[in-house]
């Protein structure tokens, strides 16, 4: 069955879709997040929904859809790395127009829809980054869209506020590479204030997840 090989992370990282597949070994040191509702078997282990670890040379079972980063532990100068990031990819605000975003060093890949599912790659350069909190997608205004980031280099925290003011933050999850955080949508896709702050300059890996029927934006 499927594996779909994507390039919108390369020539840094390399990104694997992989799909029913009852068995899928990985190869070197890799991060594997679950996309489908079944879990994936990793020995006695079981990754949930949105769930992530880094899998080293072992098979994984029960892949109904799942995305696989590889290479992220490739750098021994992951300072030299992200220099490099630096040249080959355009800040959000270029591209996204955020006025949150104005002034700081946030980089990223390109975006690549597969399905009802988008994957792009972000560089935060500074500490703290101060991404700006937010709680809306202005590029999918539909009800139901969802979002989660995973840690791919460096450590971050992703932090969830009651008022768009940091003194409210009411819960903060550490992220290292491999993490997940919990989703923090609720059932109708209203999301808290939130924003991710760098600990260290990082790289980190956005998957956007539409309802079923609606198209994905125009890129």
């Amino acid at each position: 069955m499927p594996v779909k090989t994507l390039d919108f992370a390369e020539p840094f990282f390399t990104v694997r879709i992989i799909s029913y597949r009852s068995r899928y070994r990985i190869s070197g040191k890799s991060i594997l997040l679950n996309l489908a509702a079944e879990t994936v078997r990793i020995r006695n282990q079981q990754l949930g929904e949105l769930q992530s670890a880094i899998v080293k040379c072992t098979p994984v079972e029960n892949v109904v859809h799942a995305v696989v980063v590889e290479r992220f532990a490739d750098y021994d100068d992951e300072q030299e790395l992200m220099a490099r990031i630096r040249t080959k990819w355009p800040s959000a605000f270029e591209v996204r127009g955020e006025e949150r975003l104005r002034g700081i060093e946030h980089y990223m890949s390109p975006k690549v829809w597969v399905g009802q599912f988008g994957f792009t790659m972000y560089h935060c350069a500074t500490v703290p980054v101060n991404l700006g909190l937010h709680r809306d997608h202005s590029f999918c205004p539909v009800p139901g869209f969802r979002e989660v980031h995973t840690q791919i280099v460096g450590f971050g925290k992703m932090q969830q506020c009651h008022e768009r003011d940091i003194e409210t933050l009411y819960l903060e999850e550490p992220m290292a590479p491999g993490t997940t955080h919990r989703p923090m949508y609720d059932a109708e896709g209203r999301y808290p204030w939130h924003q991710f702050e760098t600990i260290t300059p990082s790289v980190f890996m956005a998957v956007e997840m539409l309802p079923d029927g609606v198209a994905p934006p125009a890129l």
